[in-house]
């Protein structure tokens, strides 16, 4: 049995929000204090520490649901499937649908029903369910859909991310830069070829972790209002995603059998430039190895963090040959992971 993906697809939305666009904010600090620095000072920073110059942001009549249907299509199309043969719909997201210029998110009924009715399929028996798992979610819907096909339980998936950040985030706060939007999908089924999902890993730390990444209150105190936004401790994740990132990396790769000379691409969450580079350099510094030149792709620069979508969104980007100097061969092996609000962590190894 080789479980893998045969079929991707991804939805970038067209509208660009540059740095520029953050020249006229008013940045608080979380006490509501003023930050003591001109807004192009604080964007060249935030630019340096992230990579991130641009962002995607989904048009306002489009919802979590749509673009998720959008990146499915795509890759029920690339997977030459029937779209009537999927077993499960997984979606991976954190926020729901929440229309544009409202308060309240929306996940009833859940997305992934959304996605199925948009797709119109008719067959009742395809499963529909929704993936709350912080960033990580796309790589745990994968990890649930090798479970489904491995015992039997279904013999095609569809596992989508997606999310718009851009309807969760607070215009005072600085990290508010960081958020994007966009959706991908992967279809996943038994196959006759040799390679696909050979191990994976993940973990759950919660005793000290867990309100990493949170809904809080604005940082403009003069504000009276209940709606609440994405919120992180930067400097903590930072901290424990260099600390337990590459352990898991290393522990997956260990369970696959392979050797860390045969790893040809890290398609690694992106979440911020400076912490990914600095998870796959700690990553090497385990097997006392150099880091091999293009080995993690990076969208992050033009796409920001799109949480649950970015990596489905990179690794279809790759495929389809829309990233310069970034190809993987067939029989290449690949390792996905990603970390995120729970505080959760997981990995994939896998041959394409």
């Amino acid at each position: 049995m080789n479980i893998k993906i045969t079929g991707t697809g991804s939805y970038i939305p067209k509208t660009i929000e540059k740095n520029e666009a953050f020249y006229e904010h008013e940045f608080l600090n979380s006490d509501g204090s003023v930050i003591k620095a001109p807004n192009q000072v604080i964007v060249k920073k935030f630019e340096a520490i992230t990579g991130i110059n641009e962002r995607r942001y989904a048009k306002p009549n489009l919802n979590t649901s749509d673009i998720a249907f959008f990146a499915a299509e795509k890759a029920i199309k690339d997977a030459k499937i029937n779209k009537e043969d999927l077993d499960y719909i997984i979606v991976a997201h954190n926020y729901g649908d929440i229309k544009h210029n409202t308060e309240q998110s929306d996940t009833v009924p859940s997305i992934a029903s959304r996605v199925k009715h948009l797709l119109k399929i008719e067959k009742p028996k395809c499963v529909g369910y929704d993936l709350l798992f912080g960033c990580p979610g796309w790589i745990e819907g994968v990890i649930h859909a090798n479970a489904f096909i491995a015992s039997g339980m279904a013999k095609k998936c569809l596992v989508i991310g997606a999310e718009t950040l851009s309807r969760v985030i607070d215009k005072h706060d600085r990290d508010s830069m960081i958020y994007s939007d966009g959706a991908g999908a992967v279809v996943i089924e038994n196959t006759n070829e040799t390679g696909g999902i050979m191990a994976h890993e993940t973990a759950t730390y919660t005793l000290d972790e867990a309100h990493f990444i949170y809904f809080g209150e604005t940082n403009n105190q003069d504000v009276n209002e209940k709606r609440r936004y994405i919120k992180m401790y930067g400097r903590k994740i930072y901290e424990f995603a260099l600390n337990n990132v590459p352990l898991a990396m290393k522990s997956c790769l260990e369970k696959s059998g392979v050797h860390i000379k045969d790893v040809k691409k890290i398609l690694i969450h992106q979440a911020n430039e400076k912490m990914d580079e600095a998870i796959v350099k700690r990553f090497y510094k385990l097997y006392h190895s150099e880091i091999p030149e293009g080995i993690m792709p990076m969208t992050i620069g033009k796409l920001g963090n799109s949480s649950v979508a970015t990596i489905p969104t990179l690794y279809d980007m790759v495929l389809k040959g829309n990233m310069q100097n970034q190809k993987i061969n067939k029989g290449d092996v690949i390792i996905f992971a990603s970390v995120g609000a729970g505080m959760n962590i997981n990995a994939i190894v896998y041959k394409h």
